[in-house]
């Protein structure tokens, strides 16, 4: 038995930070079932990187394992039927729609709740419900430059650069995905169910917890380095520094060591704690110095000895085969009907009583659609019937057989 066992969710979100959150839940055990439009989710039809696959996209697949796909037509008083029906007999509804479009199709909290008063309803945006942000885009790259979280890592005279994946993204879908646990658990203390709001603005902003506080409380300004420094709140050296050969992550090194490994008596007239942050591009500068004269490997060895926190800078190819990644298991490999092996990502966390596996792979659009509807008690002339209507589609190839003794 796996935690969430007996639990439904229906998800209809798209993109990724809904998908992420509710495919979460259902790595937990949750039965997910993701309702798309007849043509399919959004994400099924745009590739990152280019990577389309065969029938599923990397991205989407990446998104939606251990979930069921229902294809209806929300927009027809047929599909919201069948949808109402699902709602019955769901406990978790997910949506990631632009403020408004919920209503406009009638999933909304108040409508859904009429149906199913304890349901937890889990309603994730860009900027918020309202304000006067509210029709703004809530996309990746424009949350991460207005969060300010930029400005901490960017060197003087140069552009901020954004991080290298969708960071807001993963910060919105861990609070939805924690914020429909909490629902979940009040529910189970009291019987009620309730809204939950998750917008991307307000998980970015949250997630600098300390370094806006060093701000807020401290009134220390984020001011910009001259010299590499990965955080303007940390005293140097912190970042990502070149080498002979490629590149070194340090971090918290203390001056007098620095000075020793590399027999330089410069470093004696820097107290770590004084000048660490005062004095950061002096001290980078000097790093940046003699880090240029060895190669990677030699200062892993030479600095890790002598205490200095070191590490490599990886592509995903060397992630892949590092040997403590390999020990974690933290990716997971499993067969795809029309992908093929597939290796992605595995689980954030382990539940040691209850783990966490992939019973399912990604689905094809519509590939559960007749299953989910004869678990829900729709005779099967209702079913050809949505299906001749097209307010529900249902995947030829790897749908389930259209007899329902089969």
């Amino acid at each position: 038995m796996r935690v969430l066992d007996n639990i439904r969710v229906i998800d209809v979100s798209i993109a990724m930070s809904g998908p992420f959150a509710a495919q979460k839940l259902a790595d937990l055990g949750a039965d997910v079932i993701k309702v798309e439009p007849i043509g399919g989710e959004w994400q099924r039809h745009v590739s990152a990187g280019g990577a389309a696959g065969n029938r599923v996209n990397a991205s989407f697949l990446s998104l939606n394992r251990n979930k069921r796909s229902l294809s209806l037509d929300l927009k027809s008083e047929e599909g919201r039927a069948v949808l109402y029906e699902l709602i019955a007999e769901a406990d978790v509804f997910l949506q990631n729609y632009r403020p408004g479009v919920a209503a406009r199709l009638g999933v909304d909290y108040d409508t859904l709740r009429e149906i199913k008063p304890d349901l937890v309803y889990v309603s994730m945006s860009g900027y918020g419900e309202d304000g006067p942000y509210v029709t703004r885009a809530g996309q990746d790259v424009l949350l991460q430059a207005m969060s300010g979280a930029l400005h901490s890592a960017k060197r003087a005279g140069e552009a901020p650069r954004p991080a290298p994946f969708f960071l807001v993204d993963a910060f919105a879908a861990y609070s939805a995905f924690e914020g429909a646990l909490a629902a979940l658990f009040h529910r189970e203390r009291t019987g009620e169910g309730q809204l939950v709001r998750v917008n991307m603005l307000d998980a970015i902003i949250a997630a600098q917890m300390q370094e806006i506080s060093v701000r807020t409380v401290g009134g220390v300004r984020q001011e910009p380095s001259e010299q590499i420094h990965a955080h303007s709140y940390i005293r140097a050296p912190y970042g990502v520094y070149p080498t002979r050969d490629s590149f070194l992550a340090i971090s918290f090194a203390e001056a007098d060591v620095l000075g020793q490994v590399f027999a330089d008596p410069r470093f004696d007239a820097y107290d770590s704690e004084r000048d660490g942050f005062r004095l950061r591009d002096e001290i980078s500068a000097l790093v940046t110095e003699h880090l240029a004269t060895q190669t990677t490997e030699h200062w892993l060895r030479v600095l890790g000895d002598a205490g200095v926190w070191v590490g490599p800078v990886y592509s995903y190819e060397e992630l892949l085969e590092d040997p403590q990644v390999k020990h974690n298991g933290s990716f997971v490999e499993y067969e795809h009907p029309t992908e093929g092996l597939v290796t992605t990502p595995g689980f954030a966390f382990d539940l040691v009583g209850t783990p966490q596996s992939v019973e399912r792979p990604a689905p094809v659009n519509g590939q559960h659609s007749r299953e989910v509807l004869r678990e829900i008690g729709i005779p099967e002339d209702r079913i050809l019937a949505l299906l001749a209507s097209g307010a529900m589609h249902q995947d030829a190839e790897l749908g389930a057989d259209p007899d329902p003794t089969a």
